[in-house]
C-alpha cells in the first residue's frame, strides 16, 4: 500500500494547471448512457481512480469505453448496454457510482442498483434520489441492499429537495429528460459541476433551465444525440492547492478555473493575510508570513465548499490565533483532526463546530488519510510541519488527486511516493 514522505518547512512556488473537475466529469460520463446511438466524447476527463471504477461500471452494463488518460479524452459508445443491474462489488468502491440509476430507470424501464460505497462521511442518505422518482411515477423499493426502480417511462412533476444534493440533482435531471411531461425541481443544488452536467445534455439535445439555480425546469425530448464535449476544471483541486500556498508561505498561481467558482475560499484566504490576483481562467495566492485566524461555515454552494473544509483547518492550526470551523453539510466530518492533532495541532470539537488553537509549529509525523478531502488536508498540514512525515493509505487521495506529489514537487514541495 502506497504512502507519503512528506519533510515540510518549504514555501510553494509556481505554475500549474487543472484538470478537469472530478465531480462534472462522473455524472457527465453516467449521462452517456442515456444516448443510445453514436460515440459520446469527453474531453477533460481527470485521470483518477473513481474515473477507472465508473469505466468498468459502464462496460459491466454494456457500454464500450475508450480513455486515453495522458490526453484526458473519453469515447463512450452506449448503444449496446444491455443490462439494468450495477452490482455491489463495483458500486461499494464510490458514492458517485449511484448515479446511473438515473439513466438506467430512463432508457431501460428499470434499474437495479447497489447502495454506494465511498468515503465515510457520516450520513449520506440516497432518500432524496429513492423519495424525487417516486414523485416522478417510479416504483421503488430496496432489496438485500439494492435499490430497485421500475417505471416504463417517468412521468416528470415537481420535485423538492430538503436540501441541495448535487447528486439528487444531478441524477432527476437523467430521470427528467425523457420524462413524459414536464419536470420541476425546488431547492436544486447549485454547484458549477451542475452547469456542467446540464449544458452536457442540452449540448446532446435536452431542454433543462435554470441550471445552476435553485429553480430548475427540464422540458422532456424524445432522445438525445451524441456529442463532444470538455468539463471546466476542478474548482476543487484548485482550491487545495491555493491552500497550500498559504499554509507554506508560498506563491501558486493555478489556471484551467474560473475565478468565480471559489469566491468565498478567496475571501476567506485574503482574510488570513494572503494576497490574491485573478485573471479570467486563472488564480495567483501568495501566503504571509503568518496566518490570520479565520471562521468558516461549510455551505452548499456558493457557500464554503465542505470539500475544502480539511484544507482550510490545515491553514487554521498555524495561524496566529484561534479560528471557528463549522460543517453545515456533512456531521461527522471531522477525521482528519485526529490526525492533524498527531502533528501538533490543537483542535476541540464539539457537534459540528471545531476551534482551532493556532500554534506556531507543527511537527512531524505518521498520519494517514480517511477519505479524499481529508487526506489532501492533512498533506497540507504535514507540508506546513517541522520535520518528516509519513502519510498511510493515500489511496484515498488518488481517488481525487491526479499525481497530488509530483505536483506538489514541481512546487518545491519535498514529497514523494512509496510503494510497500
Amino acid at each position: 500500500m502506497d504512502k507519503f514522505v512528506v519533510n515540510g518547512g518549504r514555501r510553494l512556488r509556481g505554475k500549474l494547471q487543472v484538470e478537469g473537475s472530478k465531480n462534472a466529469a462522473l455524472p457527465i460520463i453516467c449521462g452517456a448512457l442515456l444516448i443510445r446511438k453514436g460515440k459520446t466524447i469527453v474531453r477533460n476527463v481527470p485521470p483518477l481512480r473513481d474515473i477507472r471504477t465508473i469505466i468498468r461500471v459502464l462496460e459491466y452494463l454494456g457500454a464500450v469505453v475508450e480513455y486515453d488518460d495522458h490526453k484526458h479524452v473519453m469515447a463512450i459508445d452506449a448503444s449496446r448496454v444491455n443490462r439494468a443491474t450495477a452490482p455491489y462489488e463495483l458500486m461499494r468502491q464510490m458514492r458517485g457510482s449511484f448515479l446511473v440509476l438515473g439513466p438506467l430507470l430512463a432508457r431501460m424501464g428499470q434499474a437495479r442498483v447497489s447502495l454506494p460505497g465511498g468515503c465515510v462521511l457520516g450520513a449520506r442518505p440516497v432518500n432524496f434520489h429513492i423519495q424525487a422518482f417516486k414523485d416522478m411515477g417510479a416504483r421503488v423499493t430496496e432489496r438485500a441492499g439494492y435499490v430497485v426502480a421500475r417505471a416504463k417511462q417517468l412521468a416528470g412533476g415537481s420535485i423538492y429537495f430538503d436540501r441541495p444534493s448535487h447528486t439528487g440533482t444531478e441524477n432527476i435531471l437523467f430521470g427528467a429528460v425523457t420524462a413524459k411531461n414536464k419536470t420541476y425541481i425546488a431547492n436544486a443544488a447549485c454547484d458549477p459541476e451542475i452547469v456542467d452536467v446540464a449544458n452536457f445534455l442540452n449540448k446532446a439535445g435536452a431542454k433543462i433551465h435554470g441550471a445552476g439555480t435553485p429553480n430548475v425546469v427540464v422540458e422532456p425530448v424524445k432522445t438525445l444525440k451524441a456529442v463532444d464535449f470538455r468539463v471546466s476544471g476542478d474548482r476543487l483541486v484548485a482550491g487545495t492547492y491555493l491552500i497550500a500556498a498559504a499554509v507554506t508561505a508560498g506563491d501558486v498561481s493555478v489556471s484551467g478555473i474560473d475565478p468565480n467558482h471559489l469566491t468565498l475560499v478567496l475571501h476567506k484566504l485574503q482574510e488570513m493575510g494572503c494576497r490574491t490576483e485573478t485573471e479570467r481562467t486563472s488564480i495567483r495566492v501568495k501566503g504571509p508570513k503568518r496566518l490570520k485566524p479565520v471562521s468558516v461555515t461549510t455551505f452548499p454552494f456558493p457557500g464554503f465548499p465542505t470539500d475544502l473544509q480539511a484544507c482550510i483547518m490545515a491553514a487554521a492550526c498555524i495561524a496566529d490565533g484561534t479560528s471557528n470551523i463549522r460543517e453545515t453539510v456533512f456531521r461527522d466530518r471531522w477525521s482528519h483532526t485526529m490526525e492533524m492533532r498527531r502533528l501538533g495541532a490543537e483542535i476541540n470539537v464539539s457537534g459540528d463546530e471545531a476551534i482551532v488553537f493556532g500554534t506556531s509549529k507543527l511537527q512531524g509525523a505518521e498520519i494517514m488519510a480517511s477519505d479524499i478531502r481529508a487526506g489532501a488536508g492533512i498533506i497540507l498540514a504535514a507540508l506546513a510541519a517541522e520535520g518528516k512525515s509519513e502519510i498511510l493509505r493515500v489511496y484515498h487521495v488518488d481517488r481525487g488527486y491526479s499525481r497530488m506529489e509530483e505536483k506538489l514537487s514541481e512546487l518545491g514541495a519535498d514529497i514523494t511516493r512509496v510503494t510497500n
